[in-house]
Order: structure tokens, then C-alpha cells, then sequence
């Protein structure tokens, strides 16, 4: 009987603690809906801490909410994230939008060694690698060029068939007229 308590004991807490790290893995969630159903993304708050942690604030605060999609380039990514010129409700400017960031201070380059393969969520920035703020980018195909460049923010758990309906850009840039927003982005479950 006392092996038993014991062993019931250490069930116990291994389930607890799985629970636990379920329930921490599921805080670093964003969801995205689409126009056709929603991305859900797995940030990745060891690799990229104050990303995440800036990308969250920005969500949970309602900034990304109709955001456009403003920079799109087929077989490449999808770029979003421009809370200061990519609300579809405050106008959009499609000549101002990917220029913008939000109210927070840019945060520093946390590089990786976390590859860019297709699915996968990254920073965009400036030339600067310290000027990432608000803007991130979601990967059509593996981009290898991209190691260690840019800062990895995440990957695609669901929902990337949703993302490849995103609406192309033209030309060379990719900019898009007429673009698809983020309807709505929560973080959690």
C-alpha cells in the first residue's frame, strides 16, 4: 500500500506538471482570423523573448485587429503588422504602409538558430537589425537565406492553408492593393 501512495503520488505530480506546461505552451498561442479561417501560430518565447512578449502586448491590446496584410510575394511570405498605417479602419495608405511600427520601443535583433523553412513566423525590420517593432512575416516556403538574420518569432500550427489564400502583392515588393487583414488576433487558447 505504501509503494502504491507512493507511485499514485508521483503520477500525480508528473500529471501536474505536464498540465502545467500544456497550459504555458498554450499562452504562447496567436490566433489569426483570416477571411477564410483562422492561422493559429506557437510563438517561441525561448528563442525570442522580448518578441514575444511585445508581440502578445500588441495583441492583447487590440492593435493587430484589421491590420493589413501589406507586403505579399508569392513562393516568398506574407508581411503584416504595421499597426501605425495598416488599420483598415483608420484609413488605409498603402504608400505608408511596412514604414510604421506602433507605440513600444523597437527591440533589440534575438537571432537564432531557428531555421526558415515554410510556416515559420519571423520579425521584419529595418536595416538595422535592432528596429524590429510591430511587423512580422509569415513564410510561404523555406527561405535558408534568412538564417540568422532575422528573428524568429514562431511557427504555424494550424491553419497555414488559410494563410496561402493571403491576397498577392505586385511587382518586385510585393505591395498589394486592396489588401487582406488580420480580422481579429488573440493570444491563448
Amino acid at each position: 500500500m505504501k509503494y502504491f501512495t507512493l507511485a499514485f503520488a508521483a503520477v500525480l505530480y508528473v500529471a501536474s506538471f505536464a498540465g502545467e506546461v500544456i497550459a504555458q505552451q498554450a499562452q504562447h498561442l496567436l490566433t489569426i482570423q483570416l477571411k477564410d479561417g483562422p492561422v493559429v501560430i506557437e510563438l517561441d518565447p525561448k528563442n525570442a523573448p522580448k518578441h514575444v512578449a511585445q508581440i502578445e502586448a500588441l495583441a492583447k491590446n487590440g492593435d493587430y485587429d484589421n491590420v493589413a496584410f501589406h507586403r505579399v510575394i508569392d513562393g516568398f511570405m506574407a508581411q503584416t503588422g504595421d499597426v501605425q498605417y495598416g488599420d483598415m479602419n483608420d484609413g488605409f495608405d498603402a504608400s505608408a504602409a511596412g514604414t510604421g511600427g506602433s507605440k513600444l520601443p523597437d527591440i533589440p535583433a534575438e537571432f537564432s538558430d531557428v531555421p526558415f523553412k515554410r510556416g515559420t513566423v519571423g520579425m521584419a525590420r529595418a536595416q538595422d537589425p535592432n528596429s524590429a517593432n510591430s511587423q512580422f512575416f509569415i513564410m510561404f516556403a523555406d527561405g535558408d537565406f534568412l538564417n540568422g538574420q532575422y528573428t524568429v518569432v514562431g511557427k504555424v500550427v494550424s491553419g497555414m492553408e488559410n494563410v496561402d489564400n493571403i491576397k498577392r502583392g505586385e511587382g518586385q515588393n510585393g505591395e498589394v492593393s486592396d489588401p487582406d487583414r488580420m480580422i481579429k488576433v488573440t493570444v491563448g487558447k
